[in-house]
């Protein structure tokens, strides 16, 4: 027979476990129904930062380029 110690310890044993499953299912449950706002935001901001790597990429290049390709390039955009 079980004593009055080991039988509350299988039920807050019990009730934790419970928790944790109800827990995890509803925020299962809330990250699958996000609002389409929150969508379009997240999508701006995908956007926004493909913008911003382009960005980078053509200073880290204007940056490790030669002097005097820099210059030519400059000059080129002076005759326009």
């Amino acid at each position: 027979m079980i004593n009055p110690f080991e039988m509350v310890i299988l039920i807050v044993l019990i009730v934790t476990i419970g928790s944790v499953i109800r827990g995890r299912r509803s925020h299962r449950h809330r990250e699958n129904q996000s609002a389409p706002e929150e969508r379009v935001e997240t999508l701006r901001l995908q956007d926004e930062v493909k913008q911003l790597k382009e960005r980078i990429h053509v200073l880290e290049r204007i940056a490790t380029d030669k002097d005097d390709a820099l210059s030519r390039e400059i000059d080129s955009l002076r005759d326009r």
